[in-house]
């Protein structure tokens, strides 16, 4: 289902009358790889020095896919949550609602630091009670994890993508927007979507002709 209102270009609309918390809700898209790859490399060498290698690789790995959970978790029930009080539906606006309605908007494209920077502290914090000490190794994995979903969502809006993975990416994610916002909550890729019944009947329908035509 559309939404009401759809804009298709890059503009943006005002949605504090706070000027500081205004200036913050804009970012550039450059600004978490600015931000956080620093902290992915220095977590990845501390890790290395206390445990092993092989165990940083590993756990790595599960921080990337406790990413592509999370990515998916918060798209489906938090942000495409459909409230019924003047209050829900005001939250609702900010955290996701504009990002629907003004979905080229190249400067609400990826988290704001105001949200982004107090959720890694609480997910590092996460981490290390219940993964310690492979918890530097996790939580690197994990920051890249969001960096390559930041990047791949401002990628899917604003850049061509001419390869197969990132026009299948791209269409993926712009019929959410402007054809099914109930289904493709996956942005970096679409494995939870097939974990959760949420693909969409085109993709599964390409899916199968696919298939048919490699078995054929």
């Amino acid at each position: 289902m559309c939404a009401m209102f759809v804009s298709n270009k890059d503009e943006t609309i005002p949605l504090f009358k706070n000027p500081v918390l205004e200036f913050f809700s804009h970012i550039h898209p450059v600004t978490p790889i600015v931000v956080f790859v620093p902290v992915i490399i220095w977590t990845a060498v501390i890790s290395v020095g206390v445990v092993s290698v092989w165990a940083s690789i590993l756990f790595f790995a599960i921080g990337v896919l406790a990413w592509t959970l999370t990515e998916y978790t918060i798209h489906r029930w938090a942000f495409h949550v459909h409230p019924t009080t003047s209050l829900g539906k005001k939250v609702h606006f900010l955290v996701h609602g504009i990002h629907h309605d003004y979905p080229r908007d190249s400067t609400r494209l990826v988290m704001p630091l105001l949200v982004s920077v107090p959720l890694a502290f609480l997910f590092f914090w996460l981490f290390k009670g219940i993964a310690s000490p492979f918890h530097y190794a996790l939580y690197s994995g994990f920051l890249a994890g969001y960096v390559a979903y930041d990047s791949i969502h401002y990628a899917t809006h604003h850049f061509p993508m001419t390869t197969r993975v990132g026009r299948f990416l791209k269409e993926y994610h712009m019929k959410h927007h402007f054809i099914d916002e109930h289904t493709a909550y996956g942005v970096s890729n679409p494995m939870w979507d097939y974990v959760f019944n949420t693909v969409p009947e085109w993709a599964r329908r390409r899916g199968k002709s696919t298939k048919s035509a490699s078995q054929s």
